[in-house]
């Protein structure tokens, strides 16, 4: 999921919400939440803007 997660981000070319990407992927919310949680804790996700994410680049 975190690999998905990213790959979203990156072809979207800008921060993003955890909504967001759950909508790109058609995803289940909590495992998108889960994979964020883990991504900010790697520091492979930043927040350039309040609540949208980034990766890390």
């Amino acid at each position: 999921m975190k690999e998905q997660v990213l790959q979203v981000m990156r072809e979207a070319g800008k921060p993003m919400s955890a909504g967001d990407v759950t909508k790109a992927l058609n995803a289940d919310r909590k495992e998108v939440d889960k994979a964020f949680a883990e991504l900010k804790k790697e520091g492979t996700i930043v927040s350039p803007v309040r609540c949208k994410w980034a990766p890390a680049e």
